[in-house]
């Protein structure tokens, strides 16, 4: 089964296989639980959210119910539909209280509520950034994975991140690498390799569908929030987008 596996199905998709992956999901036990509950995990983000109402959220939503209808669903717990976004880069959390993801001038046991309120006052006099567009390159069980439509849009994405990390005090190892997404869900539990097959048609057709259907994603525009779990993120202060 295992090679039938390997040419069937990408290699990104196998990182889902139970075959492959012994230990259990990683933010299991503390993200969200087995009965796909979220956890408390307040932290600190910029996030560009949907446009309520748009032909994307319509797109976006149409896909995540595919995603429903697979027969491994109850093995996600899905995010809800008012949470879907696209990070711009990530804030500071509970759970990782470490360098390189926390603010070097900052005790690592400051309170995250009193992260937030520094960061506020930081992001008074921040400028925002250049416009960007974003489109759907490929999808996986976890979500949406996207890129800027052009090489004007992707420079555009590594000037915010840029100037985000100034504002934040920091840079992940993958600040250049980073991958935008937008999650429809967490792994519960990884799938039986049998299942893989008709996992890839399912989000090869659902990326194609979205890509034929909008030439670009519309976002609201960044947004510095907070968050208490993985089900809300509020808005505190939108950036300026620049023309």
């Amino acid at each position: 089964m295992a090679d039938t596996i390997v040419t069937s199905v990408t290699s990104e998709l196998l990182n889902f296989a139970k075959s492959r992956r012994p230990e259990p999901p990683f933010h299991l036990g503390t993200r969200y639980d087995r009965s796909g509950r979220f956890l408390p995990e307040p932290g600190n983000t910029v996030v560009c959210h949907l446009v309520p109402g748009s032909e994307t959220e319509r797109a976006l939503i149409a896909a995540r119910e595919r995603y429903l209808a697979m027969p491994e669903a109850p093995q996600l717990a899905f995010t809800p539909i008012s949470s879907l976004h696209m990070t711009l880069f990530q804030g500071i959390i509970e759970r990782r209280r470490r360098l390189p993801y926390w603010p070097g001038d900052i005790a690592l046991d400051t309170p995250v509520n009193e992260m937030t309120a520094i960061y506020r006052e930081r992001f008074r006099d921040f400028t925002g950034g250049p416009a960007f567009r974003m489109q759907v390159v490929r999808a996986l069980p976890t979500g949406l994975v996207l890129e800027g439509l052009t090489s004007e849009d992707r420079q555009a994405l590594k000037d915010w991140r840029n100037s985000l990390a100034d504002v934040f005090g920091y840079r992940h190892p993958d600040h250049d690498s980073y991958e935008f997404h937008i999650t429809f869900s967490y792994v519960i539990e990884w799938f039986e390799d049998a299942a893989l097959p008709a996992w890839e048609v399912m989000l090869s057709d659902a990326a194609k569908d979205i890509r034929e259907s909008l030439e670009f994603l519309e976002l609201r525009p960044p947004a510095f929030c907070e968050f208490a779990d993985m089900n809300h993120f509020e808005e505190l202060q939108i950036f300026d987008v620049q023309p």
